[in-house]
């Protein structure tokens, strides 16, 4: 949430396994830097258990019904519908498509970011 990164990545199924797989994943890529996540009440999320005791990262849940309690998740999914509309199916697209999607979505100057970037703040947070 401090920087704001976005990571679009395409899951093996739409069930907890393939989410624990991918959340232990990122995890294990940014070692010590991943403090907390925050998710919502969705059954990919079933397995959070297994995620903190793996990670030692604390999960938090945002109350049911309650968007504006993750309002940098809903503004980003917004942002992210412009590439990929609701309905369309992931499968249509490409491995490229989709790391272009991460490069737009982290290059974007954010004002509550004072006009940098999220990779910028990520990156300069990843040295201290």
């Amino acid at each position: 949430r401090k920087s704001r990164l976005t990571i679009v990545k395409r899951l093996h199924g739409r069930d907890s396994q393939s989410m624990t797989q991918a959340v232990l994943e990122l995890a294990s890529q940014l070692q010590d830097k991943l403090k907390t996540l925050t998710v919502d009440h969705g059954k990919e999320f079933a397995n959070y258990q297994t995620i903190e005791q793996l990670t030692g990262t604390q999960v938090y849940f945002a109350h049911a019904y309650s968007p504006h309690e993750r309002g940098s998740n809903e503004n980003r999914n917004r942002v992210l519908r412009r590439f990929i509309p609701k309905g369309q199916p992931i499968d249509e697209i490409t491995d490229d498509e989709l790391i272009q999607i991460n490069w737009y979505l982290n290059c974007r100057p954010l004002k509550c970011l004072n006009w940098r970037t999220p990779i910028e703040i990520f990156l300069r947070n990843l040295r201290y």
